[in-house]
């Protein structure tokens, strides 16, 4: 690429801040195949590791309640990470947050990454960058997520946020009003349109399939591509198993970072991680605030018994440090056909 310095092979962030539990719950866990197998979201067990039961009650979290937080493919995943950010990163990366870290492959120094960011593919089309052909085409290419070990055909394999508009009944009927006209002009098709072009985030089919962005596809490294391919139906928002986002996402970031710190094993991290979900959805079920919606825990068994059952979690695998395969990226491109 013609860069100055040292070219390292992958990039990552590990700084103790919430963004880096984004980083697995979005969807680092599912990539490794900890949970099962179901679009939009693994079912009975998700990409957080939560179980639910047929009622999509949440039942648990750690291997002894049926959930797999703590699994064999969990610390899979996490051991992965670390080792690949101690081993490929630059050594700032360690200390970087997902803010920082998304726009450092831009630079040129990067020769891939395993987890690519929509959110900054705006960044690394800007001519002139180091990442950039004189002719307005980039160098690089997105590609399909990889997936680990424990993955199985017809899991999860990526994360994409999918907002939503709420109007509050305590809102005035005015201020409602209001909101909700503003909310149809920002979908609306030539807003979503201009919005998409400058930031490359898509609300509207319309948008993915237009002209504009059939012209524009190739300055774009296969977004447009992927976009209009079956894949992006794997990348999925979090799902209905995690029955209080905002409490339990704190703990993501606070166990994992222990893990990255190298004050807990990875396995210690993620004990303690599921052991501080359950304690969340064991007040949600004595509180009773969701009805028949709301957790209720199983009880505790053997892990033996849980991998021995259909499904996530999974017991260790024996070759879970198999050779990983390279595939010529055109015929990786085909699975997006």
């Amino acid at each position: 690429m013609g860069v100055d310095g040292d070219v390292f092979g992958n990039m990552d962030y590990g700084k103790k801040d919430p963004s880096l539990g984004w980083r697995y719950t979005d969807a680092w866990m599912s990539m490794a195949g900890m949970g099962d197998v179901g679009e939009p979201n693994g079912l009975p067990v998700d990409e957080w590791g939560i179980r639910v039961n047929e009622k999509s009650q949440p039942t648990g979290s750690c291997v002894a309640r049926g959930g797999a937080t703590n699994a064999p493919a969990a610390v899979y995943a996490v051991t992965k990470a670390i080792e690949w950010l101690e081993k490929y990163s630059p050594p700032a990366a360690a200390g970087m947050t997902f803010g920082e870290a998304g726009p450092i492959p831009a630079q040129g120094n990067i020769a891939q990454q395993m987890f690519w960011y929509t959110a900054f593919t705006a960044a690394t089309v800007v001519p002139d960058l180091p990442v950039m052909n004189e002719d307005g085409t980039p160098k690089w290419r997105m590609a399909p997520s990889p997936h680990g070990a424990y993955w199985k055909e017809g899991q999860k394999v990526g994360y994409q946020d999918a907002g939503s508009w709420t109007l509050m009944k305590s809102t005035p009927v005015d201020r409602a009003q209001a909101a909700w006209l503003y909310a149809q002009f920002v979908v609306s098709k030539t807003v979503d349109l201009k919005k998409s072009d400058v930031g490359l985030t898509f609300i509207r089919e319309s948008t993915i399939d237009s002209e504009h962005f059939t012209e524009r596809a190739p300055r774009l490294g296969g977004l447009i591509e992927f976009y209009r391919s079956p894949a992006r139906v794997q990348w999925s928002p979090t799902g209905t198993n995690v029955p209080d986002y905002p409490k339990l996402a704190q703990l993501w970031w606070q166990n994992i970072g222990d893990a990255m710190s190298g004050s807990k094993t990875p396995q210690e991290a993620l004990d303690a991680l599921c052991a501080d979900q359950e304690k969340v959805l064991a007040r949600l079920e004595r509180a009773g605030v969701q009805g028949d919606l709301g957790p209720v825990l199983n009880e505790e068994m053997s892990a033996e018994h849980w991998f021995s059952q259909p499904g996530a979690p999974y017991g260790p695998l024996a070759n879970e440090d198999e050779a990983p395969q390279t595939i010529a990226y055109d015929e990786l491109i085909k699975s997006w056909n």
